[in-house]
């Protein structure tokens, strides 16, 4: 028998019991899909991970209570370290002098803007900062004024908004010198910031910036934990800065030499180093539960197969007695099982990169197709189709025609 004989008779018998070939075909694409999906999405995500997390500015770092990231380590640990402080932050700014550009901020989510009879959705990011933010987050003042010295030294009732408050509130009017109001407190409005876009699902023009010693006048200092933002001169002396600023830092807390930090210290490098941890641990699980998958799935094809042979022993005996050898009926068997698998990877593949890019595009990230895992994935499937299809081959190829031709 020829190879496209082979084939031809495979698929001809696959096409025979639709429903049966379907749903072994749909048990192998979800097996392929859960390792496309996730590895098509992770790669969109890692090609565009440096621009998407580079939230901040040029040769700078940050300092929180709180860690940017955290899967390892109970929340509670630092949930009881203590507040930084608005006079912590002040006190540090102070010490780093002239080595660094030093911005605090603290936010509110969840606002609500409002213009006289036009309001924003409740999601507006208010944020209690100074001079230094527009710098800190790469932001640009696009009309009117940064917030300055004096506008934090006196907590004046300003503010600066964001591209997408803007948009909402002054359709077709100039925002400078108007009042908005939010929770019950008036705010004039002194800048706009220029459009920065989304990153990762999160909208960074949907905010509103204010001294923070007014937010800390209207909310409170009790329970408030401030976050500084700590620029170096430039990338060579980064290090030195950032050892500088823990120095600092630990002075104002009051640290003996053997207290560990009560305090984390982040930058760009460290948030993609955090992500790409991240990203290893759900590629690895997404490579368990679709190796779990694909199992489940080869059991799936020698069953089919078995059952196959079954109800063609009678065919099987008649072609062995006009001539077809042992080679060609283990063939016949191995091709439908590689094809079966075959035609669930290639489904697996279309939808997995579907689905990935779908999510990808819904976070802003990069459109991408995973070839390398692709080619895997069909390489596996391949894999599964010749070894579960293997015995079901062969105990075709092993019957005896004088007995297959008895079978009823």
């Amino acid at each position: 028998m020829l190879g496209t004989e082979i084939l031809r008779l495979a698929f001809a018998s696959l096409n025979s019991n639709k429903l049966r070939s379907s749903l072994t075909v749909l048990g192998i694409a979800v097996g392929v899909f859960s390792v496309i999906g996730v590895m098509t999405l992770i790669n969109g995500m890692r090609s565009s991970i440096e621009s998407g997390l580079n939230v901040l500015g040029a040769n700078s770092f940050q300092i929180s209570k709180f860690p940017p990231i955290n899967f390892s380590d109970p929340w509670t640990r630092f949930r009881n370290r203590r507040d930084i402080s608005f006079a912590h932050a002040n006190r540090f700014k102070e010490l780093m002098g002239e080595s660094a550009r030093v911005n605090l901020q603290i936010s509110r989510r969840g606002q609500t803007v409002i213009l006289r009879d036009r309001r924003t959705n409740p999601n507006v990011n208010l944020i209690g900062t100074d001079e230094n933010y527009v710098n800190a987050f790469n932001y640009d003042v696009a009309v009117g004024r940064n917030l300055g010295p004096e506008d934090v030294e006196f907590g004046r009732s300003v503010c600066i908004i964001g591209a997408d408050v803007e948009q909402k509130l002054f359709p077709d009017e100039d925002p400078l010198g108007k009042l908005v109001r939010i929770n019950s407190q008036n705010y004039t409005v002194v800048g706009l910031l220029a459009p920065k876009g989304s990153s990762f699902g999160g909208n960074r023009d949907n905010l509103v910036l204010t001294p923070i010693t007014r937010f800390l006048a209207v909310y409170g200092r009790s329970w408030r934990s401030i976050s500084l933002n700590v620029q170096a001169p430039s990338q060579a002396e980064l290090q030195d800065t950032q050892e500088k600023a823990v120095g600092m830092m630990r002075l104002v807390r009051g640290l003996h030499p053997e207290n560990f930090n009560d305090f984390e210290v982040f930058s760009n490098e460290s948030l993609i180093d955090a992500f790409n941890k991240i990203a290893d641990v759900v590629a690895a699980g997404a490579l368990i539960v679709s190796a779990i998958a694909l199992l489940a799935s080869g059991v799936g094809v020698m069953n089919i197969m078995l059952v196959s042979v079954t109800e063609r022993t009678k065919e099987i005996g008649i072609r062995k007695s006009i001539g077809a050898k042992k080679r060609n009926i283990l063939l016949q068997f191995l091709a439908e099982a590689v094809a079966l698998s075959l035609i669930g990877g290639v489904a697996g593949v279309s939808i997995g990169v579907g689905g990935g890019n779908t999510v990808a595009y819904l976070m802003n990230t990069a459109i991408t197709f995973p070839w390398l895992w692709a080619c895997i994935g069909l390489l596996v499937c391949g894999g599964i189709g010749i070894v579960f299809g293997l015995y079901p081959a062969w105990k075709a190829a092993s019957l005896d025609p004088i007995e297959a031709l008895r079978y009823e």
